[in-house]
C-alpha cells in the first residue's frame, strides 16, 4: 500500500473530461464509516484542484460543503475558474462520485501576493512539535490500524494534553495525498483542519454524534514545516447547532483558522 492518502489512475469510461481518478489507500478510511473517507484528505485534493486553476494567486480561503459521505470506491474532480479579477480570483470544485452524484462542492479565494512589507501585526507561538509527546488521535471507532485515525496521521501533545473531551492543543503530521508528489502548504493542513471537531468535542462520539456538513479554512499565510498544530474548541447548542472552531498554527505562529458547522444528536443509548 502505498504510504499516502491516494493513488491516482486515469480512467476515460468514468470520468466525463478525462479527468483522473483519485482511488483512496486505507489511509483515507475515517473513524465513522468503514465505507467513506476521512473528509480532510479529499479536502486536500479539492484545495490542489482549485490551486491548479490559478497558480499565480495564493489560494487564501475554501469552504467545502460535504453534501454525502465521500466513498471508498473513489472519485474525480472538476474545477472551474469563477472569476479572475487582478488582485482576487474565485473558483468552485466538484468531487463527484462513480455515480455521477456530486459529493462536495467548494468554493475557493484566491489573492495575488503582494510585494513583501512591514505591515504592524500581531500573533503567537505554541511551541514546537519536537517538545510535545505522541498520542493516539482522540477517535478510536475502527480498528484498523491502517485508517486515518491510525497509520494516516502522527499526533503530538503539549504537556498537559491527551486528547480527551474539551478545548484541545494538538500537533498532527499526516502521509502525503500522493505518494509522487509534495503537496502545498495549504493541501498539507486540509487533514488537520478537518479534525476541530473531534480534538474540541464536548463528548464522545458513543454519546453525542457530532457531524460536520462543511469546512471552512482560510490561510492568512502558508504554514511551514511537516508538523503543523491545532486549538480546537467546541461550542455546542441545546438545539442541536454547534460550532468548531479551530485557530491553526506552525512553529512560527498562528496560519489562519477552521470552522465546521456542526450537527449534534444525542446516542440513543448514551
Amino acid at each position: 500500500m502505498p504510504n499516502a492518502f491516494f493513488t491516482l489512475k486515469t480512467t476515460p469510461k468514468t470520468t466525463p473530461n478525462n479527468d483522473p481518478w483519485f482511488q483512496p489507500t486505507e489511509h483515507t478510511r475515517g473513524p465513522w464509516d468503514e465505507n467513506a473517507c476521512h473528509a480532510g484528505p479529499p479536502t486536500g485534493l479539492l484545495a490542489r484542484a482549485v490551486e491548479q486553476l490559478l497558480p499565480e494567486k495564493r489560494l487564501i480561503r475554501l469552504n467545502v460543503d460535504l453534501l454525502r459521505p465521500i466513498p471508498f470506491e473513489g472519485f474525480h474532480i472538476d474545477a472551474k475558474i469563477s472569476r479572475n479579477g487582478r488582485s482576487t480570483a474565485a473558483s468552485t470544485a466538484n468531487l463527484i462520485a462513480k455515480s455521477g452524484k456530486i459529493i462536495a462542492t467548494a468554493h475557493a479565494l484566491h489573492m495575488l501576493e503582494q510585494p513583501a512589507t512591514d505591515y504592524p501585526s500581531h500573533s503567537r507561538t505554541f511551541g514546537n512539535a519536537a517538545q510535545a509527546h505522541e498520542g493516539p488521535f482522540p477517535i478510536q471507532t475502527l480498528h484498523d490500524k491502517n485508517a486515518f485515525n491510525g497509520a494516516g496521521v502522527h499526533m503530538r501533545y503539549p504537556e498537559g494534553e491527551n486528547g480527551a473531551p474539551g478545548p484541545t492543543t494538538v500537533w498532527m503530521k499526516t502521509v502525503p495525498l500522493l505518494a509522487d508528489e509534495e503537496p502545498s502548504a495549504f493541501q498539507r493542513i486540509c487533514p488537520l483542519a478537518d479534525c476541530g471537531n473531534a480534538f474540541g468535542r464536548n463528548a464522545e462520539p458513543s454519546q453525542v454524534s457530532f457531524v460536520n456538513p462543511d469546512l471552512t479554512i482560510v490561510l492568512h499565510r502558508n504554514p511551514e514545516g511537516e508538523w503543523l498544530g491545532s486549538q480546537s474548541v467546541g461550542y455546542w447548542e441545546p438545539n442541536g447547532q454547534g460550532l468548531a472552531d479551530a485557530l491553526l498554527f506552525d512553529e512560527k505562529g498562528v496560519v489562519g483558522r477552521a470552522l465546521q458547522t456542526l450537527l449534534l444528536k444525542k446516542q440513543v443509548d448514551a
